[in-house]
């Protein structure tokens, strides 16, 4: 077995098992919450506690994650983590815990993440060659629809068999799977993208040179807006699909798991056709291709009429199928352009970036849903897909983005 794939996969196994924990014991401390308050507010001030403090951060946390060792910023972040759920489940343990310590928990915990998530995405693309960008992007999608079908159920049935700081330990051990590879095995630093970057020592300037970076490459600032504009639509849209299948499609518990089963079957799917396939030769014609399909499949909810809820479950398939493939070869498309020694700077400025248009595509489609009902936001969804879609295939900055990756490096490096 090749070397890179040991370490890869080791180092991966660890922190997908690390996700299992985390994902249950949140699901768990979200239902004791639910349970004990009964509020609403209450559960969207802690998902706010939990978003909030990772979309201001990650701008300066990428400067971080650019200029230390990503090996030691993993094992510290993790060990952060796992040490707030410690701290936690103790509180619980006493019957000292209050309403506030969940707040503050989910902030510390988003702090942890923030720099945790952007080291783990700097250090693939040292850790992975290039030409299997795309296989381990379809692990990782899989991995991630996984956790979302059985991460609740996993929660669900620990919560029932166990006291919240038993499960709330399970974290914390879970966390060590995480840490002991990280000990072990050695993660490659990027090369400084250029000599003046090496003796470049202020913080400032590294945030400005990555800010510069983006600025100064029309096709990487598209696919970054293209990115935004997904989560803007798509984050709302599953959000409202209990209120589709309620008041459309005039349906139950078992139609909306129908909806949610079939999407993630789907992402699971399309994660692991990508991890056969590996994406085509040019990955960035692969996402755009994958909009489309997202677009068309929930513009024919946007239309299906109330009584053809299968087609509304197929729909929701494909564009699980669609979501996992597009997002994974855009990621790759992103590994495989952007400097390494800048990929912390920009990923976390792009996960920021997301983060925020997901936060104001709830608020808008919360309003738009209330006055204009449910189908126009799936329409709306449609038409930025689409649109995305066709304005990156008709864009020679983006769709010609892989091809002109040396050039602007060279750029870079030449400034």
């Amino acid at each position: 077995m090749n070397s890179w794939i040991t370490r890869f996969v080791t180092i991966w196994t660890g922190q997908t098992l690390s996700n299992v924990g985390s994902v249950a014991g949140r699901f768990a401390l979200i239902w004791w919450v639910a349970q004990a308050t009964g509020s609403a507010t209450v559960l969207a001030t802690a998902s706010i506690a939990a978003m909030v403090p990772s979309i201001l951060l990650r701008p300066f946390v990428g400067v971080w994650v650019d200029r230390l060792n990503r090996k030691l910023v993993l094992i510290i972040s993790d060990g952060w983590i796992a040490l707030v759920s410690l701290g936690l489940a103790v509180l619980i343990w006493t019957g000292s815990m209050r309403l506030w310590h969940i707040y503050l928990v989910m902030l510390l915990r988003s702090v942890g993440q923030a720099f945790h998530s952007t080291a783990m995405t700097a250090s693939v693309t040292l850790l992975v060659p290039k030409q299997h960008f795309g296989r381990v992007e379809g692990s990782n999608q899989v991995a991630q629809g996984a956790l979302q079908v059985m991460g609740p159920i996993l929660g669900a049935v620990l919560i029932t068999a166990l006291p919240l700081h038993t499960i709330m330990l399970i974290d914390v051990a879970t966390a060590m799977f995480a840490i002991l590879p990280l000990i072990v095995i050695q993660i490659p630093q990027p090369e400084a993208l250029n000599a003046r970057a090496e003796s470049c020592t202020k913080f400032w300037a590294d945030l400005k040179a990555g800010l510069s970076y983006v600025f100064q490459w029309r096709g990487l600032l598209a696919m970054l807006g293209m990115q935004a504009s997904m989560n803007f639509v798509l984050t709302p849209l599953f959000a409202l699909t209990p209120l589709l299948v309620t008041r459309v499609f005039q349906g139950d518990a078992m139609m909306l798991g129908s909806f949610t089963a079939a999407s993630g079957l789907g992402f699971i799917l399309g994660g692991l056709v990508l991890t056969v396939w590996g994406g085509s030769h040019r990955k960035i014609l692969t996402a755009l291709l994958s909009l489309l399909f997202m677009g068309a499949a929930f513009g024919l909810i946007a239309f299906a009429p109330s009584e053809l809820s299968v087609l509304a479950v197929g729909c929701f398939f494909i564009s699980g199928v669609a979501l996992a493939t597009g997002n994974g070869c855009l990621l790759a498309t992103f590994r495989g352009t952007v400097h390494p020694a800048l990929q912390g700077r920009i990923g976390s400025l792009m996960r920021s970036l997301a983060d925020a248009m997901s936060l104001m595509g709830l608020a808008i489609a919360g309003l738009v849903s209330d006055f204009a009902g449910i189908r126009p936001w799936f329409f709306i969804t449609a038409f930025v897909l689409i649109a995305s879609g066709i304005g990156g295939l008709v864009f020679p900055p983006l769709r010609n983005i892989e091809l002109a990756t040396r050039t602007a490096s060279a750029a870079a490096d030449g400034d």
